[in-house]
């Protein structure tokens, strides 16, 4: 709230976000925090009294994941599609414009910030008991710059683009980290300016452009 109030945006505000986000690593991964240091939670056995290991139980959280996916997208897409839509587009193409309207462009910031924290929240709740561990290193910055390429690859400004990127990023990344690590993040970065420079409209786009006669 302070930082939409001081009007802090851009990547003032990427940088801004990254640094606390570090900090909160930092601090997590301390023993004193009683949250495991660096080994985190581990030995996730049970949820709700069922064994986690159990194919039902795994089988459960899947189709809860499913779920979760597609009623986000449903959500926002009835946000996007709706006069709150149109407004978040004239704040991120001209914020002074739409104050010179009549309109506080904080609050709507502020709600989708906190909707997307929401949906972050409900999918690491997912993600935990599935994975059976978490430790302070999902919070390093690595993790927000993948999620930015997501969303450029697949395509800015539509809701299956960083879908389709998250896809087509995590299959690299297994196979990329396997045969050969080291390079890992040298080709997300390599792919961030390629796909910046000669693919802006992502996935999506280059699928649109094909399909038109």
């Amino acid at each position: 709230f302070f930082a939409f109030r001081s009007r802090i945006k851009g990547v003032y505000f990427s940088i801004m976000t990254q640094a606390l986000t570090f900090a909160g690593m930092l601090l997590f991964f301390r023993n004193e925090t009683g949250f495991g240091g660096n080994n985190g939670f581990t030995n996730f056995r049970t949820i709700l009294g069922f064994d986690i290991a159990a194919p039902g139980t795994r089988a459960m959280l899947f189709l809860l994941t499913v779920g979760l996916l597609l009623a986000s997208l449903y959500l926002c897409w009835r946000l996007t599609t709706s006069k709150f839509g149109r407004l978040l587009t004239a704040v991120r193409d001209g914020e002074n414009r739409l104050m010179f309207c009549g309109y506080d462009p904080r609050g709507f910031k502020l709600l989708v910030w906190v909707l997307s924290a929401v949906l972050c929240g409900l999918a690491g709740a997912l993600y935990v008991p599935q994975v059976g561990i978490i430790n302070p290193s999902e919070m390093s910055p690595t993790n927000s710059i993948e999620a930015a390429v997501w969303v450029a690859l697949g395509g800015r400004g539509t809701l299956i683009g960083p879908l389709l990127g998250a896809g087509l990023v995590n299959g690299m990344k297994s196979w990329f980290t396997v045969a050969f690590p080291e390079y890992w993040l040298f080709f997300l970065g390599a792919l961030f300016i390629l796909v910046t420079l000669y693919l802006p409209k992502g996935v999506v786009g280059l699928l649109k452009k094909r399909s038109q006669p």
